[in-house]
């Protein structure tokens, strides 16, 4: 393979791992706040115990996140070069603005959680929990910032070759910030709900820490089924922003091949690419009604586009269409969970509490093959309208040294990941009361990977 190829692999690669703990980092941020405000309210040992062992489990996600976030800055320098002095002066100020107005909040607060309890007050600990979700979330934002201007670029020239920043406010706030910031973010919380319901139905199952399962449950269902039911809203706002800026990308999103009135909705199928068309269940007129608000609207489809402009469809399509139907068996999953739980038997289904376990880690996925659709339904453009995926790439970098990095990559990844699972599962297990009774240095050490 080429270095283009290769060095798309390996940002694939990188990018996908660090947002395995993107989600439930901000997710169970939510958590630690929501479990630290009934502590703060109760002055319940019991509350307390909750609070030290979400604080735990976030801070062990937490740091593998940061440490392989790093490794996607290096590579915009050493295989995307020539992307990075296009788009240097656009991403120079949200990158910094991450780093300084939210990674350090989130980070220095966190220290609190970790070594502050018997430190500061009371009110001071619960604030700290709050300033910890409120950074982990800024983060995200300035991270969304530059991502969507890759999206859909504005308040910039171009000079020399370089993209040159002319108006911050419309580069901050391009067409697709907000919509995809509110998108990712709450994904973030349906990840947060359901690893937390999962973590109680676990403990329901083995019956362990049942009073801590219980109340846990009523607080993950809870959210796990309003952002899930939020999920609906927040995406056909986006959708209808995709397919103002970004039509092709949303003809892929449905292998729309022919511009069209009355267009249909594909809720499941395969794109035949050889004959452009897509066999599968349709509603029709569907599709222009959500983005139109009329149902025989017309919706651009990639014929208005010269093949050499147009992503994969194959994989936009599935990727995109595996993402809505998780997030519809989400809201059937915890819709039930939290009707059965309101009326006291949840613990007579064992099957149900099985369901949650085991789709706990479901959420990260429906996120992943979110991003995935949108990027690669980006494609061919790094920068859309600007720049070229092929010609992002560092000429003097040959796909030999990439092969090797990309090698090192994987084995690196692989064993960081172990090293999380068996920390985070040994949290787990260990379960709250006998987390609140492990030293906070201690703490620290294990989130370490001691």
């Amino acid at each position: 393979m080429d270095a283009v190829t290769l060095s798309r692999i390996q940002f694939a690669l990188t990018v996908g791992y660090h947002y395995l703990f993107v989600p439930l980092s901000l997710g169970l941020a939510f958590i630690v706040m929501m479990t630290e405000r009934r502590y703060y309210k109760s002055g319940l040992e019991a509350d307390k115990a909750a609070s030290a062992f979400w604080v735990r489990l976030f801070t062990t996600t937490f740091a593998i996140g940061v440490a392989t976030g790093i490794t996607m800055e290096f590579a915009f320098g050493t295989n995307w070069a020539n992307y990075s002095r296009f788009v240097g002066d656009i991403f120079g100020a949200p990158l910094a603005a991450e780093g300084l107005f939210a990674f350090f909040l989130e980070s220095t607060f966190l220290g609190v959680l970790l070594f502050g309890r018997n430190r500061v007050s009371k009110k001071f600990y619960y604030v700290s929990s709050w300033l910890v979700f409120i950074g982990s979330h800024l983060s995200a934002l300035w991270i969304i910032i530059a991502n969507s201007w890759q999206q859909t670029p504005a308040g910039f020239k171009v000079e020399n070759g370089r993209a040159i920043l002319t108006d911050f406010a419309a580069a901050a706030l391009n067409p697709s910030t907000l919509p995809r910031y509110t998108h990712t973010v709450v994904a973030t919380w349906v990840a947060g709900g359901f690893v937390a319901a999962g973590i109680a139905a676990y403990y329901l199952l083995k019956g362990r820490h049942m009073e801590f399962a219980r109340r846990a449950m009523a607080g993950a269902l809870t959210l796990g089924l309003l952002a899930s039911l939020a999920m609906p809203l927040v995406g056909h706002w986006h959708a209808v922003q995709v397919s103002s800026t970004q039509p092709a990308k949303m003809a892929a999103f449905e292998g729309l091949y022919q511009t069209q009135n009355r267009a249909p909705m594909t809720l499941v199928g395969w794109v035949d690419e050889r004959n452009q068309t897509v066999r599968g269940i349709a509603v029709p007129g569907l599709l222009s009604l959500l983005l139109t608000g009329n149902p025989n609207g017309e919706v651009q489809g990639l014929d208005q586009f010269a093949p050499t402009d147009r992503p994969p469809v194959q994989l936009t399509f599935q990727s995109y269409h595996l993402m809505v139907l998780l997030g519809l068996y989400f809201i059937a999953l915890a819709g039930s969970a939290l009707y059965l739980l309101r009326r006291g038997r949840l613990e007579k289904h064992p099957g149900l509490l099985k369901a949650l376990v085991y789709s706990a880690p479901l959420p990260v996925l429906a996120s992943q093959v979110g991003w995935m659709s949108a990027e690669v339904g980006r494609q061919p453009w790094i920068v859309y309208g600007q720049l070229r995926t092929v010609d992002g790439v560092s000429a003097v970098v040959p796909a030999s040294h990439v092969a090797l990095t990309l090698v090192l990559f994987v084995l690196i990844y692989a064993t960081l990941f172990v090293g999380w699972a068996r920390i985070a599962l040994g949290i787990i297990r260990k379960g709250p009361a006998e987390v609140a009774e492990v030293s906070l240095p201690h703490v620290a050490a294990a989130a370490a990977g001691d």
